[in-house]
């Protein structure tokens, strides 16, 4: 009997310890540094790595979540044209070697949609854009306008000029949004700023970007915001050598990129998004459907840190007032030109 009592209380020590071995975070997620066997797939948008915006973002988010989780290297696309999309996606579902893929951007909503519906074991995760009637597909699209609303009063405390300028990559709803809280949250200290907004026609051309930013600055401007991609890159080397007016950054921190020239930069957090995503997928609660996301839910934010050009305190407080506003709902922010009555 003794003996018998003794092998049963060492079967529940072992018991007892595999459980407490196999204990997961408090969080649901699987712990620091733990192993994973997650397929990743990533399909960032054209205009490739190197951008110091969007793509470079997607590719952070991922590595983020590879450190944090463990999982293996991942597989990454770069597609050169938005018609690759398709066939990329297409492959990449048809292969069933991948547990989710990882992509975003307007330009690949059409794409995702059409390729979900036909795989419908295959599950997505989509930052940057919204991906209806597909319960394979979570997607998340942002409230940048209420970013830009703060990046507006900002530039609007700063200027010394009666004239602000915008460059654009495509003129898009989504990019629509970006210009139009700017342009309310600049109204908002001073409605009778001019706002003069250029567009160059995709994400990947310097060289037009930097054509059209030297323009607004002979149009008077001082203070260019830059929401155009890869492409933004040429508007902060005409800033840089023409020294005639300085740069409002997008998505990430771009004061990094250009410091002498982009004085404070928003910031779209989507590797949060991401890394939240990918740990759904590995606790088993990930879910299909879109979910809107700002400054409420902690994706969004703005920063002059590492910029060697002065903002004022100032203007930096008025903005961060302004979050809390967007945050309790006393400041509505508009998102089309209609609400604004802007004419482009």
């Amino acid at each position: 009997m003794k003996k018998f009592l003794a092998l049963l209380l060492s079967a529940l020590m072992i018991l007892s310890l595999a459980a407490c071995g196999n204990k997961s975070t408090d969080n649901g997620d699987k712990a620091e540094g733990a192993k994973s066997d997650l397929k990743v797939a990533l399909v960032i948008g054209v205009g490739g790595l190197g951008d110091g915006s969007f793509n470079d973002i997607l590719k952070e988010g991922v590595d983020q979540a590879q450190a944090k989780y463990g999982f293996g290297d991942y597989q990454l696309i770069e597609p050169k044209e938005v018609a690759e999309f398709e066939g990329h996606f297409t492959q990449l579902a048809a292969s069933k070697e991948y547990d989710l893929i990882v992509c975003g951007g307007f330009d690949a909503i059409e794409a995702v949609s059409k390729v979900a519906k036909e795989f419908p074991e295959q599950q997505f995760l989509f930052v940057d854009g919204e991906v209806a009637d597909c319960d394979n597909v979570k997607s998340v699209w942002y409230r940048d306008e209420e970013k830009t609303y703060c990046l507006g009063i900002i530039a609007a405390m700063e200027t010394k000029a009666d004239t602000l300028g915008i460059v654009l990559a495509l003129d898009i709803p989504s990019l629509r949004r970006f210009s139009a809280g700017f342009i309310a949250g600049a109204h908002s200290v001073n409605p009778d700023l001019n706002i003069n907004i250029k567009i160059v026609g995709g994400f990947a051309d310097t060289t037009t970007a930097k054509e059209l930013a030297l323009t607004l600055a002979d149009e008077g401007c001082d203070l260019v915001y830059v929401a155009a991609g890869g492409s933004g890159l040429g508007a902060f080397a005409a800033a840089k050598e023409s020294q005639k007016f300085q740069c409002i950054g997008c998505d990430t921190n771009q004061c990094l990129i250009e410091p002498s020239v982009v004085k404070v930069s928003g910031m779209r957090l989507m590797q949060n998004s991401i890394v939240l995503g990918i740990g759904e997928k590995i606790d088993g609660t990930f879910k299909g459907g879109v979910a809107g996301e700002g400054f409420a839910e902690g994706s969004l934010d703005f920063t002059n840190e590492g910029s060697e050009l002065t903002t004022s305190q100032e203007a930096l407080d008025a903005a961060r007032k302004a979050i809390e506003g967007i945050k309790d709902g006393s400041i509505k922010v508009p998102y089309t030109y209609e609400e604004i009555g802007f004419d482009f």
